[in-house]
């Protein structure tokens, strides 16, 4: 069985709700975070796969199109491997907030639906997410997870930014608290 970790975007790839871009609705107002190529490329290092999960309901409320978000998923990916570090899918929920949907973090389904497709093992998987519902959604598909922000009482761990979570992922990987 393969590893994984698994990433929200907005607000841990990328900025959102900053002075520069409040939703991320074309390739244009996609800014990388601090650091995130670094920390996704080490994640490429010693993880079989790097995934991105991600609620992107202003699909379904119509501020977007779906043609649109494949261009700034496009964008993000490719900008990314310039710098050497790889995505290998990214998954997302377009329907809207309480639509009821499974896909829809804190709902699991994207991320269970990648570990049957890929074979991994999400016990030896890691969610990184900036909310409670992504952390929800790791837990519920049996992941160890990481919140970006200041708290989360249900994460393993909580860092302020990717890099760091990244650095604690590798350790706990290494330490034997997420063995092969």
């Amino acid at each position: 069985m393969k590893r994984a970790v698994f990433l929200d975007r907005d607000g841990v790839i990328n900025e959102v709700l900053t002075h520069r871009v409040k939703f991320v609705n074309e390739p244009k107002q996609f800014y990388f975070l601090p650091g995130v190529e670094v920390a996704i490329k080490s994640l490429n290092d010693y993880f079989d796969y790097v995934f991105v999960v991600t609620n992107q309901g202003g699909i379904g409320l119509g501020f977007m199109k779906e043609k649109q978000l494949h261009k700034i998923h496009d964008h993000m990916v490719a900008e990314l491997e310039k710098k050497g570090a790889t995505i290998h899918e990214v998954a997302y929920c377009p329907h809207k907030p309480k639509a009821g949907c499974k896909c829809r973090k804190p709902n699991s389904k994207m991320i269970v639906d990648l570990g049957k497709k890929f074979k991994i093992d999400l016990e030896q998987s890691y969610m990184v997410g900036d909310t409670d519902t992504d952390i929800q959604a790791g837990k519920k598909a049996g992941t160890r997870t990481v919140f970006i922000g200041k708290h989360d009482p249900l994460a393993d761990a909580v860092y302020p930014n990717l890099k760091e979570a990244a650095q604690w992922i590798i350790q706990d990987l290494k330490i034997g608290n997420n063995p092969q």
